[in-house]
């Protein structure tokens, strides 16, 4: 089975997500560049952590509704398994 993004996936949503993600971290090197307050480093790093585990939960919402769904319709015990514990697995990377 091809491993890839999901079709349920909006490409350029999440992609434009992380474009944004990648100028508030960009913000925040200048911010350390410029001995900007701690507290508002911490804030904006606090931002980037939502919305980094934003797009994941999209990730994860559209795996699970795509790639998970479609291997358990499938009859093979085996390949059920080992996509249960792959979402296990995925989970638990991802709740740390």
């Amino acid at each position: 089975m091809e491993k890839k993004l999901a079709q349920g996936n909006d490409k350029e949503a999440l992609i434009k997500r992380l474009k944004r993600i990648e100028g508030q971290v960009k913000g925040i090197q200048k911010m350390v560049e410029d001995e900007r307050y701690c507290v508002d480093i911490l804030v904006q790093v606090s931002a980037i952590r939502s919305a980094i585990n934003k797009v994941g939960s999209i990730i994860l919402e559209n795996h699970i509704k795509g790639c998970v769904t479609n291997s358990l319709k499938n009859d093979d015990t085996e390949l059920t398994e080992e996509t249960i514990q792959e979402l296990m697995d995925t989970i638990s990377k991802f709740t740390k």
